[in-house]
């Protein structure tokens, strides 16, 4: 399958952090330069990543510290923090956050450590996941923080401390970037990262005819301390080759893997599509309608965005599928269906999601096969040799030269 170059506009280059990087850990030096080597290879020549990629503690430390606190991260969508005084909870790589909601419509990412006594604000003993408040209160000592606009996380009480000498104005919880992406939450740790829309302004202008952002969430399904290192998971999922072998019973009948037309894409983002297969290219699913007169072609559109997000969009329906790292060789996986507004609220629509939800349970169980295959192969001794790329592979090259733009 040769690949294809769309109408969208393509992305400029990825840009490197603009902190000059420390050297790297000697034991890191050669994998680096491996890295660097096989980032320069044409797609015709282009090979995976050497076994000790997904395996060295030292590299998932230089990952963590070089791209997941520095890189934006799809996070959540939008309406799980749907108005003013709604919170989520989340943890994103050991650091507890809640994302708030302001009177202004506003999105806000705090800490979620009291900075009396390192207290989590909503210890998931006693706290939902998701609600609504008005101040943030410590369980602890009842400090309390703000949460409106400028002053979100802000002290507004500290009890039988007016005696004590500590500058109340400038005690607050440390707040992070946060902007919304066609819908979803995108967090960045780095207080000086450059922002997110810009770098994906051609994945919108692909992605324009669906109207994702509108689109509501219907079910959330919640893999944790997944045996494989997070690459595993993402290149996995960033293509369709292995329709044919893993999903051979369930996606490849209606989305045959070597039908997939991957576009010539570089940086941040990429997109591949699969058409419909035989009868299903009718599209008789949930919420297939017309928008403004244009219908989507019927298939499966994948949008990536590195490091850790993949978007499978159909007609009617889609799966964000977003990958944290939780240790060298262990990751959490997040999976959410999406549908048109007001879909679910149709006739029968129910018994349709109760079938979404065991298909997607079912394909997952089929990666998850995969993945902890793999990484089982990446352990083995004497280590594997690198293995050579088809061209339905080439996200996963792509892929290779964005780890080289942030590691290196």
């Amino acid at each position: 399958m040769t690949p294809h170059r769309t109408g969208a506009e393509e992305p400029a280059a990825s840009t490197p952090p603009t902190t000059p990087a420390p050297p790297a850990p000697e034991a890191l030096r050669g994998t680096l330069a491996e890295l660097r080597r096989l980032a320069a290879l044409p797609l015709g020549r282009g090979r995976t990543l050497p076994p000790r990629a997904y395996t060295s503690p030292e590299l998932y430390a230089w990952e963590v510290e070089r791209i997941f606190r520095r890189e934006w991260l799809c996070v959540a969508r939008a309406e799980e923090v749907p108005r003013p005084g709604s919170y989520l909870r989340l943890d994103v790589l050991g650091t507890p956050l809640v994302i708030t909601r302001d009177d202004e419509g506003e999105l806000h990412a705090l800490s979620r450590v009291c900075r009396h006594r390192f207290m989590d604000l909503l210890p998931p003993e006693t706290a939902p996941e998701h609600g609504r408040l008005e101040r943030l209160t410590c369980p602890y000592h009842t400090w309390t923080y703000r949460l409106n606009g400028q002053y979100a996380g802000q002290l507004a009480g500290a009890p039988l401390m007016r005696r004590v000498d500590f500058d109340r104005a400038g005690c607050r919880l440390p707040a992070y970037r946060v902007e919304v992406w066609n819908g979803f939450v995108m967090l960045n740790l780095d207080p000086d990262a450059a922002p997110a829309a810009p770098e994906l302004h051609g994945l919108d202008l692909r992605l324009s005819g669906y109207g994702i952002e509108d689109w509501v969430s219907v079910h959330t399904q919640v893999w944790e301390g997944v045996p494989a290192n997070w690459k595993v998971a993402v290149e996995n999922g960033s293509e369709n080759y292995h329709h044919m072998g893993t999903h051979a019973a369930t996606l490849d009948p209606v989305l045959p893997g070597r039908d997939t037309e991957v576009d010539e894409c570089d940086g941040r983002w990429f997109t591949m599509f699969t058409p419909l297969s035989g009868p299903e290219r009718s599209g008789t699913g949930p919420g297939r309608r017309a928008r403004s007169g244009r219908e989507p072609r019927p298939g499966m559109l994948i949008a990536g965005v590195f490091p850790q997000f993949v978007l499978a969009v159909l007609p009617d329906s889609a799966v964000g599928i977003r990958w944290l790292p939780t240790g060298p060789a262990t990751h959490d996986t997040r999976i959410t269906a999406m549908v048109p507004p007001g879909v679910p609220d149709t006739p029968g629509f129910a018994e349709q999601l109760t079938g979404m939800r065991a298909q997607l349970a079912r394909i997952q169980e089929e990666d998850l096969v995969a993945v902890r295959g793999v990484q089982r192969g990446l352990a083995s001794h004497p280590a594997p040799s690198n293995g050579r790329f088809s061209p339905l592979e080439r996200p996963l090259w792509q892929f290779q030269r964005y780890l080289a733009q942030r590691l290196l």
